[in-house]
């Protein structure tokens, strides 16, 4: 069977090539780190075994499906791996970095292989570098280069974790006798690694258990399918609500009547059940952040290559879970992060001497949990960031005036990094310079409905913090009315809500503004952002929801307060598309449609309705609103 075959593949087949995606996409997480490791740590034998059997694994599974670019790549690979474990071969950085390159030419193939392209790739140079280094030969003339960046996706269930650790556990025999018994019979092989029967070749039975443990008691099942359930537990979410608010108008009408009381019961059963299940349906699609952390070290490591610098990269929190939908969109932001602390954060091994640091640098990534909310930090101990140098390149580029900047306090200047085409780099490599990267995180990470945020002070280092919810599903949402409208705002994004005198809101330069405390707070009528038709209301009080965004504030002033609820997010679909600053729709326990805001969206509206007509901005100061007015 060749690669051309790949879209006739019908059956017992189609199912075998799946199996072998996902093993190897299993298999490549693991080898990532070992790899890594294997580079400081070359005489650890376990670890050399455990990388030789994971390549020749591939090697033999590609082997029996007719992968014939896999099957050659593994093949010559494990050649070199081989005498590296037999002492025959020293592990010197210029062969890791050959190693490496073949570690990230299997992942591309790997995803050709799933996307069932049969174009062959060009390996004549890997493969002769590796045939040099199994031939304890010079590596002349080597171009190190990695291989076209490649998402491998993550797997879509629970990987059988216990099985691949009783994996090995084999020693060295082992893997002989596996290898002649593939050559023999590959089928044979392949079905025997499949079932629950030890083979021949197994090490102990208590290894042949755990694996028979680990495939009884876990199951792969398809991310549609999880999506399906999910839509499902949403519509019994909605139910339930629904079945909430005829209860409440139940009790109301008909209080003491038995079949009230019997209502009650039944909705708070429903209402119970329905929690729990939602919060078992979203378990089924946590996936820990390890998937994304596991491979920032190989980025680190390149990167220090790359600028000729040292750095320590520590992790924290890998085992920290996120719904799947968030991991595979959190990945690049944290890669430009990374990237970013690298090469503005730390600093040369020279110039970390002369300022009284270690040389080797310190980068931390931590992912923790906060409520609703997974925290992740990056943080670096590096030279900080010049709030007055980010000012001076911003006014070059035309992105803000100086009027603009002298009035900016801290967090808003810090805040000009995310700022599109912004760029603090001399000139542009491969690394920075480009001015995409920054942009890019705050980008996916407002699609999230996260926030980030900055710390940074110069000659100690810099701390990016992103906070993002657990789900995008269902969410906590305060209902407020305005204009006549009902307004869900999510409440991840509320601070506080404070109450005040109609007589206590001024203007300036025509827009209303309150004194919270010691700040200046601007206000914005969703009546006005959204065009919509609405009179002040003769009450003498007026609501104010004060949402933020890392440090920018900003309170939205509504009729009445309606009170908290569960809500569930729906698309506008395709009649509407996408509305700004609306995040979606959900259906009130009466049958009523209302939007959910995009707070995100809704302070950019907001803020660029504000600087179209003046340059106002919030000053910190105590009496500040007396002097601008």
């Amino acid at each position: 069977m060749a690669n051309q075959t790949f879209a006739e593949l019908e059956g017992e087949m189609a199912e075998l090539l799946e199996s072998f995606i996902v093993e190897s996409t299993e298999i490549f997480d693991k080898l990532g780190p070992d790899l890594l490791e294997l580079e400081t740590n070359t005489e650890n034998a376990e670890l050399h075994n455990r990388i030789f059997r994971a390549v020749h694994t591939i090697k033999g599974t590609s082997s029996f499906l007719g992968i014939e670019q896999v099957t050659e790549l593994a093949h010559n690979f494990e050649d070199v791996l081989n005498k590296i474990r037999r002492k025959e071969l020293q592990v010197t950085q210029e062969r890791m970095d050959v190693m490496f390159l073949a570690f990230d030419n299997l992942k591309e193939l790997l995803a050709r292989v799933e996307q069932r392209n049969s174009e062959p790739m060009d390996l004549v140079e890997i493969i002769g570098q590796l045939q040099l280094i199994a031939a304890n030969k010079p590596l002349n003339n080597l171009v190190v280069q990695s291989a076209p960046a490649v998402e491998v996706p993550l797997v879509d269930a629970v990987a059988e974790e216990e099985a691949a650790d009783a994996d090995q556990d084999h020693d060295e025999s082992d893997v002989v006798l596996i290898e002649d018994h593939t050559k023999e019979n590959p089928v044979v092989a392949e079905k025997t690694k499949q079932t629950d029967a030890p083979s021949p070749s197994a090490p102990t039975n208590q290894s042949a258990q755990t694996q028979a443990k680990a495939s009884d008691t876990t199951i792969r099942v398809e991310v549609a399918r999880l999506d399906e359930l999910m839509n499902l537990v949403g519509e019994l979410v909605l139910g339930r609500n629904r079945l909430s608010q005829i209860n409440f108008r139940m009790n109301e009408s008909f209080e003491g009547n038995p079949i009230t009381r019997d209502l009650a019961d039944t909705s708070s059963q429903v209402d119970l059940i329905t929690t729990e299940l939602q919060m078992a349906v979203m378990k089924t699609r946590m996936v820990p952040i390890a998937k994304v952390f596991n491979k920032l070290p190989r980025l680190v490591r390149d990167l220090s290559r790359e600028l000729a610098r040292e750095i320590d990269l520590q992790i924290y929190g890998e085992e920290t879970e996120l719904d799947k939908s968030i991991i595979e969109a959190i990945n690049d932001p944290l890669v430009h992060i990374l990237r970013n602390s690298a090469d503005h954060g730390i600093e040369s091994p020279e110039d970390r001497v002369k300022a009284g640091k270690s040389a080797k640098g310190t980068v931390i990534v931590k992912a923790e949990n906060e409520g609703n909310h997974i925290v992740i930090s990056i943080q670096d101990d590096g030279k900080g960031i010049d709030t007055e140098k980010i000012k001076n390149k911003a006014i070059e580029k035309g992105l803000i005036t100086a009027v603009q900047a002298a009035e900016m306090s801290k967090r808003e200047a810090l805040n000009i990094i995310f700022a599109p085409g912004f760029s603090m780099a001399a000139k542009v490599t491969n690394v920075s310079g480009r001015g995409v990267g920054m942009d890019v995180v705050k980008t996916n990470i407002a699609k999230l409905k996260g926030i980030v945020d900055i710390e940074s002070e110069i000659g100690v280092g810099s701390k990016f913090i992103i906070k993002l919810p657990l789900t995008l599903a269902i969410i906590q949402g305060l209902l407020v009315q305005t204009s006549a409208e009902t307004i869900a705002i999510p409440l991840n994004s509320v601070l506080e809500v404070v109450r005040v005198r109609k007589e206590e809101i001024e203007t300036i330069h025509g827009y209303e503004v309150i004194r919270l405390r010691d700040t200046v707070l601007p206000l914005a009528r969703m009546g006005s952002i959204f065009a919509m038709d609405y009179e002040m209301k003769s009450s003498e009080w007026q609501y104010i929801v004060v949402v933020g965004l890392a440090e920018e504030r900003l309170g939205i002033a509504v009729d009445s307060l309606l009170g908290q609820r569960e809500v569930v997010i729906k698309s506008l679909g395709d009649y509407l598309g996408t509305i700004p600053g609306i995040a979606g729709s959900t259906i009130l326990g009466d049958g009523k449609v209302i939007m959910i805001i995009d707070v995100g969206q809704f302070m950019q509206m907001a803020r660029t309705k504000t600087q179209s007509h003046s340059s106002f901005s919030i000053v910190e100061e105590e009496g500040s609103l007396a002097q601008a007015n």
